[in-house]
């Protein structure tokens, strides 16, 4: 996952009561959310469920640790989420139960009685497009095991709010709303089942509340809310209306007459909005979230505004702690934020990877960058590496306002971005500058002719990257940045215009897909079903719709062919239909025939993108409601590719620099590194022996280059692609042995060499920073099935004392990665093979090494930072070699001088030990001088040396070729001092101990210095 760590929509907040640190949240795309420290760090909880769109959360009053989620966004827009039903914990979110009601779809709100938590109503909207019957007021007694229907309209009217009367749950108020769009239709939705309603026996049997003083007519959404005190006879009602009715009332005798609270028209019913909340301590204070979240002071009469930024953050849902009412959540399109001080100040949502994003793109660079529009959010242009080792808000920023429409950025002119968003909005950034330049074809919406879709395409033409191509009703071009646009086509869309009947919906085109190797082939796709055909560049079109592709079909997109003009493949969506079933056609013969090919996918699981790779023909990708498919026959037959993304709807995919990249509507944006094996395997015949991959060329690049203080664990950061060689194998069930994997030089030298045989860890002495910091080796994998492997393009590791301060690790520290110094040395671009022995056998695969194309390196630098550097690993293997003796002669002669007072040997040992100790030496102090020439001081210089040559790609300083011969000079006089030490002192000491324990002191093997120090 690479981020953005930016907010997206919430619907659903709840927190456990008097607990100021412990809240969630639930993401209309991205699953459930736990915070334990206020906001300071959330974690998903919810990604082992197989839905990710959550619309209501409850905590049960007497056991928080009880949780219900009711999954489906509680909202009704076109690119709406929907859920599966009902799911509990009993354990804070560690594990979860599915308990039904799949066919609701949207659950807007869940109580759970403060005395009982067996005792569960629940709100259920039920399907957006279309009418079903598992929709109301739903009431379960034994915790969600069993549920029966107790408030029912009609099969086009749900339930969208419930509120108990605080401290008497057997009174309870719902809202019903007629949740439901025609294809086509915008804003809000009215039907003559939208009411009032409340029970007095904890909602088994409900009465209408009607007139005295509320709106007549339909109502659309509604929200309600029940003072503390009094009884309950204080109600809040948040009504939308069609007329001046619409807007905030109170009764104060329970809902039996009703007055308007306040004539402020900021407050109002709205179809995206319409909740209201009140102070649990305070009959008075109200909330209600609305494009910004304004209080009320005085029962609703006057409203000040106490969150809310230009642009409109929208707000939704309030939780507010019984306990302390200066505690809150929102739940905001941004994300969700906490307050602790009655909203004085708020936690950040920039801490929350669950931005919906709607489409991606991505430049050629290296690293790349991705592109993409984030609803309710703006866009967003990330690196897909950052320079620090991670992907930090250093290496992401905004690139146009629009939120929805394509963002791409241009291909002639790396600092060109072009974004489309609502309302025609089109626009050319600079990203050097970040000015933007209206490049719209109607600037403003009064009196143009054209008619834009909420996601408005744009693509270049493959072949000319001056020639840019954007959708309205028709197609459009331009070859100058937009300063003018062509109409290079009639209108495409498919329902005809009605003179009798101007509000009468009408399509757009939804997508734009021109051929690379056909000359003059664009292919379009419009939201109202339509797939049209130009083999001329424009001049004729042709209506190519697939004959079951129905009116008001959206078609999501069309994927050109990179191998043949005739063949597209398209994704088709028919949700506004009330069909969530997967849709993907394709044709070979330029849109004669079509045939559908969703063979492997779910019932449930619409599709919105559809990619061909650009080297492997037939090889596809798939982007649907539950996530990734890849399908290795042309579509014929398809499979899960999700992998470790969590559960969430993909909206789109691209595929560069052999990534596969995908934007989720409730996961921000994530990569799959390097398809090699996808384009390798025969799904036809897969191994039934251990095979290796061949892998695509390694990047030269270093881990991290940070110079600051490390980012903590608490500032979340995306994800880096692999530093090194990515290598795949497949291991078969048969495989017993343990795997060996050696990199190879040119010249057939071994360079590295890993082992499935686990590889024990040694730390010298104690660790001086937190253990999470550390990277851990990991021994190749050794079960059946595929397995992936990275190679950091080092050499191993010298062997050396890792002396254990804070400073003795390098800035570019990362949490779970960060190598205990010194790092072997980088290896030499060029060609090298991979070999891996398995079941008796070796596999080999050549493997290219390149360099990184931003660093402009010679190679004779390289070269001389390569052999010194070797120089300084061999010489700290000697070194560390004759400290371990000297070390080891410390440890047994400290146990001699433990002896009695007065014994010869005790004394003796103790003479000796001073000797050996000195010449083991100490570490040596931050910022400190070495003071001697032991065996520590030469480690401590090596290891700061060998990081320094290492640090760049350039030749080593001449200062540091001094360096370097000033300690190996150093380190051969100490090893001559030990040598010596071990031919006399010892040698006479060793005597004097076999008379007593032959073999206590062993005789340790000769080291020899170093031959050549350099000159």
């Amino acid at each position: 996952m690479i981020g953005p760590y930016r907010g997206g929509k919430v619907n659903a907040v709840a927190g456990s009561p008097g607990d100021p640190g412990r809240y969630y949240f639930g993401s209309n795309g991205g699953g459930v959310w736990k915070t334990t420290d206020g906001g300071t760090v959330w974690k998903p909880i919810f990604d082992s469920q197989p839905v990710a769109s959550i619309g209501a959360l409850a905590l049960a009053p007497s056991n928080p640790n009880i949780i219900y989620v009711g999954s489906g966004e509680n909202n009704l827009y076109l690119d709406i989420t929907y859920g599966n039903g009902v799911y509990k914990s009993v354990d804070g979110g560690e594990t979860w139960q599915h308990l039904g009601l799949e066919d609701t779809r949207h659950i807007a709100r869940i109580l759970v009685d403060p005395r009982n938590p067996d005792l569960v109503l629940l709100a259920a909207m039920g399907h957006s497009f279309g009418p079903n019957t598992e929709r109301g007021v739903f009431r379960s007694t034994d915790g969600g095991r069993t549920w029966k229907n107790v408030l029912y309209k009609d099969d086009v009217t749900g339930a969208v709010d419930l509120c108990f009367a605080p401290g008497n749950p057997r009174i309870v108020y719902a809202t019903l709303w007629h949740p439901i769009r025609k294809p086509g239709q915008a804003g809000t939705s009215f039907g003559p089942g939208g009411g009032l309603y409340k029970s007095t026996d904890e909602g088994v049997t409900w009465k209408p509340i009607t007139g005295h003083g509320l709106p007549p007519g339909d109502w659309g959404r509604s929200g309600v809310a029940v003072a503390p005190g009094n009884h309950g006879r204080r109600v809040y009602a948040l009504i939308e209306t069609k007329d001046k009715y619409n807007g905030l009332y109170v009764s104060n005798d329970g809902g039996k007459n009703w007055e308007r609270a306040t004539t402020d028209d900021r407050i109002s019913g709205y179809w995206y909005m319409s909740e209201i909340f009140v102070d649990p301590r305070n009959a008075d204070v109200v909330y209600v979230p609305e494009q910004s979240l304004y209080r009320s002071t005085d029962a609703g009469k006057t409203f000040t505004v106490i969150k809310g930024a230009p642009g409109g953050d929208d707000y939704h849902t309030v939780w507010i702690d019984p306990a302390d009412s200066r505690h809150m959540i929102l739940g905001v399109d941004q994300g969700a934020t906490i307050s602790l001080n009655g909203g004085e100040s708020w936690s950040t949502w920039y801490n929350q990877p669950t931005g919906q994003f709607y489409r991606v793109a991505t430049d050629h660079g290296f690293p790349y960058w991705v592109y993409g529009p984030q609803q309710d959010s703006g866009t967003v242009a990330t690196s897909s590496r950052g320079n620090d080792g991670q992907i930090t808000q250093r290496d992401w920023f905004p690139v146009g306002p629009g939120e929805s429409g394509y963002t791409i950025p241009d291909p002639l002119d790396t600092d060109v971005v072009y974004n489309a968003g609502p309302g025609g909005s089109v626009v050319r950034m600079s990203k050097k500058t970040g000015q933007m330049r209206d490049i719209s074809p109607a600037p403003i919406l009064f009196g143009a002719k054209y008619r834009f879709n909420w996601n408005i395409p744009m693509v270049f033409f493959p072949e000319d990257s001056h020639l840019l191509y954007m959708g309205t009703q028709f197609v459009l071009k331009t070859v100058n940045g937009g300063t003018s646009w062509e109409t290079i086509s009639p209108d495409l869309t498919r329902t005809p215009a009605d003179e009798k009947d101007p509000k009468k919906p009408l399509g757009s085109i939804m997508t734009i897909a021109p051929s690379s190797v056909g000359e003059g082939v664009i292919w379009a796709g419009s939201d109202d079903g339509a797939v049209q055909l130009t083999r001329d560049g424009g001049a004729t079109w042709r209506n190519v719709t697939p004959p079951s592709v129905s009116e008001w079909s959206t078609v999501q997109l069309i994927e050109a062919s990179h191998f043949d003009a005739g063949t597209a493949y398209v994704a088709v969506d028919r949700n506004t239909l009330d069909d969530l079933r997967p849709h993907i056609f394709q044709t070979h013969d330029f849109g004669v025939t079509w045939q559908e090919t969703v063979s492997g996918m779910g019932d449930a699981d619409i599709v919105r993108t559809v990619r061909e790779d650009p080297v492997r023909k037939n090889l596809l990708y798939a982007g649907t409601e539950r996530g990734v498919y890849v399908s290795f026959d042309g579509g014929g037959h398809w499979q899960s590719l999700r992998l470790n993304m969590p559960m969430a709807a993909v909206h789109d995919l691209a595929i560069e620099q052999g990534d596969l990249v995908a934007a989720t509507y409730g996961r921000a944006f994530w990569i799959l590194d390097d398809l090699s094996p996808l384009r390798q395997i025969d799904p036809q015949s897969p191994p039934a022996t251990p095979f290796l991959y061949k892998p695509r060329a390694a990047i030269r690049v270093r881990r991290d280059e940070n110079q600051d203080t490390p980012v903590p664990p608490e500032i979340p950061a995306g994800k880096n692609p692999p530093d090194g060689a990515i290598l795949d194998y497949f291991l078969s069930a048969g495989t017993t042995t343990d795997v060996q994997l050696g990199i190879y030089d040119a010249q057939g030298k071994l360079i590295r060499a890993y082992s499935s045989a686990p590889q024990p860890e040694v730390h010298e002495r104690l660790l001086q920073i937190a253990e999470y910091w550390i990277a851990h080796s990991q021994p190749l994998a050794k079960g059946p099935g595929m397995h992936r492997f990275v190679w950091d393009l080092r050499y191993p590791d010298p062997q050396a004392v890792h002396v254990q301060t804070p400073y003795n690790y390098s800035m570019g520290a990362i949490v779970g990665e960060t190598p205990l110094p010194p790092e072997g040395p980088l290896v030499l671009p060029g060609t090298y093979e991979v070999r891996l022995t398995a079941g008796g056998e070796t596999f080999r695969q050549p493997l290219e090494v390149k360099m990184d194309p931003r660093v402009s390196a010679a190679r004779e630098g390289l070269e001389s930072a390569l052999n010194l550097e070797l120089k300084i690993s061999a010489a700290l293997g000697r070194n560390f070699a004759a400290y371990q003796q000297v070390h080891d002669l410390h440890s047994r002669l400290t146990e001699f001088g433990k002896q009695a007072v007065g014994d010869a040997l005790a004394t003796a040992a103790t003479q000796l030990d001073a000797k050996a100790e000195a010449l083991e030496g100490t570490p040596v102090a931050v910022l400190g001088t070495p003071k001697d020439g032991s065996f520590m001081t030469v480690n401590d210089s090596l290891v700061a040396l060998i990081a320094l040559v290492d640090g760049a790609d350039f030749a080593p300083s001449a200062e540091s070729f001094a360096a370097w011969r000033r300690v190996c000079v150093a380190m051969n006089a100490t090893i001559e001092k030990w040598q010596e030490l071990k031919g006399k002192d010892l040698a006479v000491f060793r005597n004097g101990v076999d008379a007593q324990k032959a073999g206590a002191v062993p005789d340790y093997p000769v080291i020899a210095a170093e031959e050549n120090c350099g000159k």
